[in-house]
């Protein structure tokens, strides 16, 4: 990795001077005028790590043991759609970097890798598959058992997209899928995303998606197959119950990187009450905004289990493929360490609640 090439920003900065407009816009874009969006970022600025001194941080652990497998890293890759704009080797080259620092991968249903490519790429990863219900529940069942058959060990259902938020770049930019590119879990007919205006993955999402789908759909699901259940998109403490009450093994904090509800609140700044609400029942893991190892441990901290990255994988991808998005992962672990031993921590267990504050607390003094 250059030298030059210190920080997350500085991928982005090369991925913002090198790929193309439409594509660009389609990753960086969020819905309307990007309040939420910016935001992501932003929140976890407002929070401040309380350290501890004098405390012996040599042979630091972070290890931990997700629904049932132990990874090196409470850090892994979040699902997003689409890796090959970035890279012509797509999911395949982010479940391999996933695998390098033997942390989780999840695949987005709207990959343009199929769950048996990535499967066969990427063996030793530990892979998750992010999942849509479908119109067609035929569709939803097939995609369930070929994610079983390849190894994946969970489902992340998302449930923040019953239609897909109004992304004005996606819409200015006639946004769709390049030609050269397909879906890859999907039939030609499926996989081909067009347009004649707005966005074609708009048109595709409004004709396929199910908006009709409630909680009992849950229970659906559950009961054709054994994969534990994690629901994505949640942004409420009553939600987080819910899902709780009906079973999920998982909740996941996210507003979907900001492109669905805007003015919806970050991720972080809904953490805590969720984690109160649901923490000792279920795992909590936490995307949108993580761009620091302090982030990192601002989410830990106020509760979530784990974290993914979405965007600085992209980056990463963008610049150098899997090496890329290897060392995008390795500056955000390496700073994750440095300061798990600053603030005077060891191992995950020891990042505790009360060491991370909001600045007001400060700013009343």
């Amino acid at each position: 990795m250059s030298n030059k090439f210190i920080s997350v920003k500085d991928f982005e900065n090369y991925a913002v001077s090198t790929l193309p407009r439409t594509v660009l816009g389609y990753y960086q874009s969020g819905a309307c005028d990007e309040y939420t969006l910016s935001i992501n970022n932003k929140a976890f600025n407002k929070l401040r790590i309380v350290p501890r001194m004098l405390r012996d941080v040599r042979n630091r652990d972070l290890s931990i043991t997700v629904q049932g497998d132990r990874v090196n890293v409470p850090i892994g890759i979040s699902p997003c759609a689409m890796h090959k704009m970035a890279h012509e080797d797509g999911e395949c080259a982010s479940a391999r970097a996933a695998g390098k620092h033997g942390t989780i991968f999840i695949l987005s249903t709207l990959s343009t890798c199929s769950l048996e490519e990535v499967a066969t790429a990427a063996p030793n990863t530990v892979k998750w598959f992010q999942l849509y219900i479908y119109k067609d529940r035929a569709l939803t069942t097939s995609l369930i058992r070929r994610a079983e058959k390849a190894g994946y060990k969970a489902l992340v259902l998302t449930v923040d997209a019953p239609v897909f938020g109004i992304r004005y770049k996606d819409i200015k930019n006639n946004f769709s899928l390049p030609s050269w590119l397909k879906l890859g879990n999907f039939s030609k007919e499926l996989s081909e995303i067009n347009q004649t205006n707005g966005s074609g993955l708009t048109k595709y999402v409004m004709s396929l998606f199910d908006d009709r789908l409630v909680w009992d759909d849950i229970k659906w699901l559950k009961s054709i197959t054994d994969l534990p259940i994690i629901v994505k998109g949640i942004l409420s403490a009553a939600d987080a119950k819910i899902a709780a009450d009906l079973g999920c093994d998982g909740v996941f904090v996210s507003n979907h990187g900001g492109r669905q509800l805007d003015t919806s609140p970050a991720t972080i700044e809904v953490l805590p009450s969720i984690a109160r609400e649901v923490g000792h029942r279920v795992d909590i893991y936490l995307d949108c905004g993580i761009r620091h190892g302090t982030d990192v441990f601002k989410a830990l901290a106020l509760g979530a289990k784990m974290v993914f990255l979405a965007q600085p994988i992209l980056w990463g991808l963008t610049y150098d493929g899997q090496k890329g998005a290897e060392d995008v992962f390795g500056i955000v672990i390496n700073e994750f360490d440095n300061t798990m031993a600053l603030a005077g921590c060891v191992s995950i267990d020891q990042i505790k609640k009360e060491m991370v504050v909001h600045k007001s607390v400060y700013s009343k003094l």
